[in-house]
């Protein structure tokens, strides 16, 4: 049944989705200014002077000011109904073709909304610096943010979206940002890696859309047809709801990324700069577990478990593939984004393993491993930045002459491995409890990803950092003040929701028995109790 969605008098959602379009238009339109008294041009003889100057602190304000609606919106939420779609809004949009502007958001959605507008200042802080002189002059970094908020707009809102139509057009506007963002700003193959993302994307999105058209008229129709809970609970024939789902699942499989689906990543987040590939891997690729679990299971229940057994097995499949080819990959950025195909494939299998508590740990382990990759690609891009380059051949020893570099990159390093006391630990350990009791093979043999994961891991950073310091690197400078801000902020969250996972936990645990409950799930035979408020209750009846 559909659930009751609650309302608000303050459009949370709607503000958070506005406010970096505005901050967005406002950089396309801040006017050059007259050339300052011995103003010098930059690379690409923009004159340093005028409001333009300000472009990154106005970007980082915009991001900032967004970070506090996001916690409005969080303090407005109540999270003892987390279940519970709510700051929603309904509006007629395209009533003759039954599309509404609805939005709302339980907890799962929440959670990846402020995902969203935590990345966003970091990513913009990030590129400060790093792409603000010689590799991106000042005023195409102009450019480069306003796309950022952009994307931010649509991060938001498409985790918000309760219309099916709406989520689609969000998933596909998604692709316009992002595409330029990695080719007009990425690196030598920039064009080649933004076209391949490009072409899989549309590809899965033409699908899909085949699939809404579908779902559509097999639903009530009307000027609200697509939203989301009147096509929950639909009595389709077998055939056709098997046909939907694959429609939908092949569109969130590419966007995920899963095997074999997965190729366009490691070439987008190659050549893509840092910051872009923080946002495409932490936040967007969630789009696509998101929408497995918010939309496959509830929308198809039946075809989801007829789906099962051969997802689970690419899932297992994508967690040791992608571990192993990130132990043998020479470029940073391509070793990060093969250790974020071993990531997804935990996060569906903990999906489709329909316990309570493996969708919990799934939807939890969305947020952590956005946090967890984001650091790294972050601090991969300030080592490239340093070097010139980014294969590991080039580096070593750096230990010695940048410790504080040295010890945030391992800090986390350890918490991509899923080290206790980091957050990622505990979403691991759900998905893999969760699962064991009604997939114990497929449990089992994903616990090899976690031995996997300390290999690339550490010997990435022995690599790295330990040894002898080459000779060119010797003057390399530690870890600034500007970029302890960057990644500092990203770390205390991992640390604190490692040591104290209940607040997320409270978002998303009923979210997750409400998923089992519509896809009728069975609990495991052992079921973990997922405690929330601190004490002792919730052990086993």
């Amino acid at each position: 049944m559909p659930s009751t969605v609650a309302t608000t008098d303050v459009p949370w959602l709607t503000l958070l989705i506005v406010w970096p379009l505005v901050g967005a238009l406002v950089l396309w339109l801040l006017p050059r200014g007259a050339r300052a008294p011995g103003a010098t041009a930059d690379a690409e003889g923009t004159v340093a002077a005028g409001p333009r100057r300000y472009t990154r602190q106005i970007a980082l304000g915009v991001a900032l000011v967004e970070v506090a609606l996001g916690v409005g919106a969080l303090l407005a939420f109540d999270t003892g109904a987390a279940r519970v779609h709510q700051l929603s809004e309904t509006h007629a949009w395209i009533s003759q073709l039954g599309v509404s502007y609805a939005v709302g958001v339980d907890g799962v959605g929440l959670a990846l909304v402020l995902l969203s507008v935590v990345l966003v200042p970091v990513v913009i802080l990030a590129a400060w610096r790093e792409q603000g002189s010689g590799a991106l002059p000042t005023e195409r970094l102009r450019h480069y943010l306003a796309l950022v908020l952009v994307l931010t707009a649509f991060m938001v809102a498409v985790f918000a979206a309760r219309d099916v139509f709406l989520f689609y057009v969000l998933f596909e506007a998604m692709l316009i940002p992002v595409y330029f963002m990695i080719g007009a700003f990425g690196g030598p193959r920039r064009r080649y890696a933004a076209v391949k993302f490009l072409l899989f994307s549309l590809a899965g999105g033409l699908i899909m859309l085949a699939g809404v058209i579908a779902l559509y008229l097999q639903g009530p129709g009307g000027p609200q047809g697509f939203l989301t809970d009147n096509l929950t609970g639909l009595d389709l024939p077998v055939g056709t709801e098997r046909w939907l789902f694959l429609a939908f699942f092949l569109a969130f499989a590419i966007k995920a990324p899963m095997f074999p689906v997965h190729t366009w990543l490691p070439d987008a987040a190659e050549q893509a700069p840092a910051g872009t590939s923080t946002l495409l891997v932490g936040v967007l690729d969630k789009v696509g577990t998101f929408g497995m679990l918010t939309l496959c299971l509830p929308l198809f229940p039946e075809a989801s478990r007829w789906a099962a057994p051969v997802i689970i097995a690419l899932a297992v499949v994508s967690i040791l593939y992608g571990a192993l080819l990130a132990i043998g990959q020479q470029d940073l950025f391509r070793l990060v984004a093969y250790t974020s195909v071993s990531h997804f494939g935990f996060i569906v299998l903990g999906i489709f393993a329909f316990t309570s508590t493996s969708v919990a740990g799934s939807s939890f382990y969305m947020v952590n491993h956005g946090l967890s990759t984001g650091a790294l690609f972050l601090l991969v891009g300030f080592l490239a930045a340093r070097r010139g380059s980014a294969r590991i051949e080039d580096f070593g020893g750096l230990q010695k002459v940048t410790p504080v570099l040295a010890g945030v990159f391992l800090v986390t390093g350890l918490s991509a491995l899923s080290l206790p006391g980091l957050s990622t630990f505990v979403s691991e350990f759900l998905v893999l409890v969760g699962s064991f009791g009604t997939n114990r093979a497929a449990a089992v043999v994903a616990t090899l990803g976690v031995v996997l994961a300390a290999v690339y891991v550490l010997w990435t950073y022995q690599r790295l950092f330990t040894g002898p310091v080459r000779g060119d690197l010797a003057g390399t400078r530690d870890i600034g003040g500007r970029e302890r801000w960057v990644v500092g902020p990203l770390i205390a969250i991992m640390l604190v929701l490692g040591f104290y996972p209940a607040p997320a936990l409270r978002l998303v645990d009923e979210p997750a028995a409400q998923t089992v409950e519509h896809v009728g799930g069975e609990p495991p035979a052992v079921e973990m109790p997922i405690a929330v408020d601190g004490d002792s209750e919730g052990s086993e009846q």
